[in-house]
């Protein structure tokens, strides 16, 4: 602790020294009181309960302050002057740019100068910018820090983080940052201009945005000449990397290559502190007359403007801005006489309108004519279909039309593909016309070679008889069986036409039909049977009136 101390006298840690490197490596020249409110908001709420304004100050001020003396000690800051209302201004050494540049990770060629004597005349304008960025930027108080303070403070914390978000993060913003209409980045040669900030937040859809910060003591006439600047300054193009010419500005910064639907140049906000003697009312409706030539669009036929090679130019007031933020519908677009958020005020909207309304009515059109070729295909299908089914053929035999695959093979004339046998069969009529075919070639070569002397189980030679029932090729014993014949020969095979399978089925099924028939010994005891039951009925008594006619007998 006694090494710290003596390092660190002020008893700063790193996370205030970094805040003070952030903070002024992007504004230059600051107060501890911004440096605090960007840094560490919290603490803006934790000591509300000082008595007086002056006092809370102070306090939530007196860990940066104790950062900042540390920081000079070490020769990384240094006091430049004071405000009109007598704070102290703070900037950095080329010591002091070098660690800001590892805080903020930016090449110490893009940190800009040191802003040593911005607080000789009181450093109104650079206070002006500073506040633009506070309003812009909207730091939010973390509300883990102030988990041990009273009910009051953790509410108005809370407020101040529900209320609208700004835009980016302090290492999103450069200030005084030199725009050369000639010369190089590093070395700017004459007319070209200089901005007060320059926003590049893509996190939050803001990419490039210029703002330009005016205390009310220049005309609209020097505000018009510097925005000119800017245009010329827009125009002007470089080789890239790749050999190609584009605009400057496009080799340090990234931006898309239209911005809301129109090829245009990056926007321009102007921002209005009144403390000088003009009334910026009347400057800025002066201005956007000045301006026209540079801002003004082409009206199309969808109702929209549009802003090809213009650049937007927004205006709004230090004062509205702190109050809503860049949310707030406190930015006036100059061709237009309605009051918009940031975002709608530098965008184009109407073109995004009826850009929407045209890729919906295509959207449309196309899914229409969609339907109307599935329309079409399913009835063009269909009528294929019948007609398929027209031409389909039919079964000479039993009539039945042939399937899909009985057709392909009948119909097929491919090269190497045997010529079906009988075309106009169904498979199941084919397989009986083969069979019926087979076994009267088989008869026919059997008495061919009978007549011949040859022998007619020469196997080898003559087609081999197929069984009618399951289709199966006889075996040699069975067609011997089928086939003999002559003097002494047993006579022929009751089912010629099965084989040997089929035929024991079919007296299999024969015996069983026998078997279920009574034999000779079960008739003849069925027959004793029904005589011992005659002898055991009653005789008839003698009697009645059928007795009396009875030949013979008296009456």
């Amino acid at each position: 602790m006694a090494g710290k101390r003596k390092t660190n006298p002020a008893g700063s840690t790193n996370n205030l020294r970094g805040d003070v490197l952030r903070v002024l490596g992007a504004l230059k020249v600051a107060t501890a009181d911004q440096i605090q409110r960007i840094g560490a908001p919290h603490l803006t709420y934790r000591h509300m309960d000082k008595g007086s304004p002056s006092e809370q100050k102070a306090a939530r001020t007196a860990a940066h302050t104790g950062a900042l003396s540390d920081m000079r000690k070490h020769g990384l800051s240094e006091t430049g002057g004071s405000t009109t209302a007598g704070e102290r201004l703070r900037n950095l050494t080329l010591k002091g740019l070098e660690a800001a540049s590892h805080e903020l990770r930016r090449p110490v060629t893009e940190m800009g100068s040191t802003a040593r004597g911005a607080g000789s005349s009181g450093g109104s304008h650079p206070m002006a910018v500073n506040e633009t960025v506070i309003a812009m930027l909207r730091p939010k108080p973390d509300l883990a820090k102030l988990a041990e303070d009273p009910p009051e403070v953790r509410a108005a914390a809370q407020a101040a983080v529900d209320a609208p978000p700004g835009v980016g993060t302090i290492a999103s913003y450069w200030t005084e940052v030199p725009l050369p209409a000639t010369g190089t980045w590093n070395a700017p040669g004459k007319g070209g201009a200089q901005a007060d900030i320059v926003l590049t937040a893509p996190q939050d859809k803001m990419p490039l945005l210029f703002i330009e910060v005016d205390n009310c003591h220049e005309t609209a006439e020097e505000l018009a000449l510097k925005l000119e600047k800017y245009a010329r300054f827009f125009r002007r193009k470089v080789k890239d990397t790749d050999g190609k010419e584009r605009p400057m500005w496009r080799t340090r910064w990234t931006a898309p290559d239209t911005w809301s639907g129109d090829a245009v140049h990056p926007p321009v906000l102007l921002v209005f502190n009144h403390v000088g003697d003009r009334n910026p009312n009347r400057t800025i409706a002066r201005l956007i007359e000045l301006t026209r030539h540079l801002w003004e669009g082409e009206r199309q036929r969808g109702g929209f403007h549009d802003y090809d090679g213009k650049v937007p130019i927004i205006a709004t007031g230090l004062t509205k801005l702190r109050e809503h933020g860049p949310h707030g519908p406190v930015f006036l677009r100059f061709g237009r006489d309605h009051m918009e958020p940031l975002w709608a005020a530098v965008g184009n909207p109407r073109r995004e309108a009826a850009e929407a309304r045209a890729r919906d009515e295509t959207r449309r059109a196309q899914e229409e004519y969609q339907a109307k070729l599935r329309r079409v295909a399913s009835e063009q299908a269909t009528k294929k279909a019948a007609e398929r089914e027209a031409r389909r053929p039919v079964c000479a035999d039993c009539g039945a039309r042939f399937t899909d695959e009985r057709w392909e093979a009948a119909s097929a004339t491919d090269w190497g593909v045997p010529k079906d046998s009988h075309p106009r069969l169904c498979d199941g009529c084919k397989q009986w016309a083969v069979v019926d075919e087979g076994q009267a070639a088989a008869k026919q070569e059997h008495h061919e070679s009978v007549s011949r002397g040859v022998d007619p189980y020469d196997f080898q030679r003559y087609r081999r008889p197929v069984c009618t029932e399951c289709g199966a090729q006889f075996t040699d014993e069975r067609w011997k069986a089928v086939e003999r014949g002559g003097w002494g020969v047993l006579p022929q095979e009751a089912n010629p036409s099965l084989c040997e399978d089929c035929d024991e089925r079919d007296e299999a099924g024969i015996r069983q039909a026998w078997s279920d028939w009574p034999s000779q010994e079960q008739q003849r005891q069925g027959q004793e049977r029904d005589q011992e039951q005659e002898q055991a009925l009653p005789e008839q008594k003698a009697g009645g009136w059928l007795t009396r006619f009875r030949p013979g007998q008296a009456s």
